[in-house]
């Protein structure tokens, strides 16, 4: 080794060696020691982040050094463990640093959501008309008039549906709370356990309603038995009583809890409601009833009645409670504007509690309850309505009855592209357009026909048959509240069509729709259908845009994005709508029940 290197080599040696001295007798402050975890905290509380680069650069210089120590000509001095000691605090530093830098990490995450709120905020007082409308010195003047302010925008936002709301709370479901929730889970997992359907609705003329007897007693055991599990205070008041007869409140409460969850959730629970209203409607028939000794039914628990009980139905006519349920569309909105338009329904809502909170006993709980109930069927109707008026929007816009364009013709021909019915362009055109209008119809009552549906699955003097109608045992059951409702609601479509294209007959009670449950299905359906067809074409440009290649590929073979929504919609009209819902190839689909069945 050359002299010069060896001096530099020998003086580095030494600068390590006193180094490692130092830090053996602490008299080298170390990132992991309690004086230097003060002053981690202290940098960590003041997000000081030149102070933590300067703690890293420490922190490699002397992890550096303890490095060259460790395995230099210096550790054959060391002893065991000092070596150990060395590691520990090497790993107290790196650790240490660590810390740091996670929370400079987060407090700049922060920071910058708080920037980002902040700024929206700004954005909305400036589209707020009322921030700057009042320079009033008098607080309490300024505050009553942006009150009187906000209470005519609420007014100007209830819609002509929203007039109609002390009607539609009569079908409209309360929402559960946290209790009944807990109940729920044991209602469905009793059903989805049990086999009652498999074992009562087979080919047996003999001891059918022994059969039924004994399901049922089975299913009101396995659910005192899952409550006793869960609640064993409850569960043992509940058992304490030999006959079941004796908790009739208690099964009927259940069972209940388990329809208004499905009428508000349709697409929830699947299988286990065919079998809760097949065993409720077995149990109201009079031989059965006898043998139980008491009803597992019970009236739906609906905002209205709810609201009549506390004589509180005035709050449903309050222009807050219509700002406050209200549905939010980001359709055609900047960011901005949406959040303007939550903050106000944000105010509304906070607004209808404090008014209404201990008016005839209603609790904030209460208050949430029904303007959740309320918001749950807003939603529901954004969801499943508001694609039928989309769908029709487009149909209006897109095509004109009276003018033809070759590439767009809406005719269909028997037999072609398993078409049943023969429709030229202006045909179909209407009878699109009148298929669009009776389905939206149909859901916009549809917590209506539900209720209805279930009074007359439910109803124990309206008998079923079990038939076979070529896809397995039914329950055939006349539907008369249904039929009703449904005539009511074809003769609304016929008025604003005009005129009626195919067969206005409403199948209920036969072998196409064998009962109310089997129609309330089908209907859940028709948001599975437009729903992805609506979001494809309003999303058609959005998408095409990020993707060059695919944007050539849509110009080289449709001629563009508005060539492509046109081909969507001619396809979806034409053979959405040919007929081919019918249960057999002779018959053409363009009866009520057979227009959707031809759309899936």
């Amino acid at each position: 080794m050359p002299p010069k290197s060896e001096k530099l080599f020998k003086r580095k040696a030494d600068g390590s060696k006193r180094l490692l001295t130092d830090i053996l007798n602490d008299n080298v402050v170390i990132a992991g020691d309690d004086d230097g975890k003060e002053a981690a905290h202290k940098a960590e509380s003041s997000h000081d982040k030149a102070e933590i680069m300067d703690a890293k650069n420490t922190e490699i210089s002397d992890s550096k050094e303890i490095e060259q120590i460790a395995s230099g000509a210096m550790a054959e001095q060391l002893s065991k463990e000092d070596v150990k000691t060395l590691e520990n605090r090497l790993k107290a530093l790196s650790t240490t640093w660590e810390k740091a830098r996670l929370n400079f990490e987060a407090s700049a995450r922060e920071i910058k959501s708080q920037l980002e709120f902040a700024k929206r905020d700004e954005e909305a007082k400036k589209l707020d008309p009322k921030a700057t409308s009042s320079n009033s010195k008098d607080s309490s003047t300024k505050d009553s008039k942006a009150t009187e302010a906000d209470d005519d925008d609420f007014e100007a936002v209830v819609t002509v549906d929203d007039t109609q709301l002390l009607e539609r709370s009569k079908y409209i479901p309360l929402r559960l709370t946290l209790e009944e929730r807990k109940f729920l889970r044991l209602i469905t997992s009793t059903l989805e356990v049990s086999e009652y359907t498999d074992r009562v609705d087979i080919a047996r003329y003999s001891g059918r309603a022994k059969r039924i007897y004994a399901q049922l007693k089975e299913i009101c055991a396995i659910l005192s038995g899952l409550l006793v599990a869960c609640d064993y205070k409850a569960g043992q008041k509940l058992v304490a009583n030999d006959e079941f007869a004796e908790n009739e409140e208690f099964f009927q409460y259940m069972f209940e809890l388990g329809r208004r969850y499905k009428i508000l959730n349709p697409e929830r629970m699947r299988s286990a409601y065919g079998k809760l209203i097949y065993l409720l409607q077995d149990s109201q028939a009079e031989e059965i009833r006898e043998m139980m000794e008491f009803s597992l039914v019970r009236p739906l628990q609906s905002v209205h009645v709810f609201l009549s009980e506390k004589k509180m139905l005035r709050m449903l006519s309050d222009p807050l409670v219509h700002a406050a349920t209200r549905t939010i569309s980001q359709r055609g909105k900047s960011r901005p504007e949406v959040q303007y338009e939550l903050q106000k329904k944000r105010r509304a809502y906070n607004r209808v509690k404090d008014k209404y909170i201990g008016e005839g006993g209603m609790s904030e709980q209460d208050c949430e309850l029904v303007m959740g109930s309320i918001a749950d069927n807003n939603y529901f109707l954004q969801f499943n309505r508001d694609p039928c008026d989309e769908m029709i929007e487009f149909l209006k816009t897109k095509f004109d009855p009276d003018t033809v364009d070759g590439n767009y013709s809406l005719s269909i021909g028997y037999g072609s592209g398993g078409a049943r019915l023969s429709h030229n362009h202006k045909t179909q055109y209407y009878f699109v357009m009148q298929t669009l209008m009776l389905w939206r119809d149909i859901l916009h009552d549809f917590y209506r026909l539900w209720f209805l549906a279930e009074d007359d699955l439910l109803n124990p003097n309206n008998a079923y048959r079990l038939r076979n109608t070529g896809q397995g045992l039914n329950r055939i059951q006349s539907s008369p509240n249904i039929a009703r409702e449904m005539s009511r609601i074809i003769h609304t479509a016929r008025t604003k069509v005009g005129y009626w294209i195919g067969s206005s007959v409403v199948h209920l009670g036969d072998h196409n729709v064998p009962n109310a449950f089997m129609f309330i299905d089908k209907y859940t359906q028709i948001s599975r259908i437009l729903n992805p067809i609506c979001i494809t074409l309003r999303r058609l440009e959005e998408i095409i845009s990020e993707k060059p290649g695919l944007q050539k590929y849509v110009d080289d073979t449709f001629g563009g994005c508005e060539a492509l929504r046109m081909r969507i919609l001619c396809d979806f009209f034409r053979h959405g709508f040919d007929g081919s819902g019918a249960d057999n190839f002779f018959d053409a689909g363009s009866c009520i029940d057979g227009r959707l069945t031809s759309a899936w």
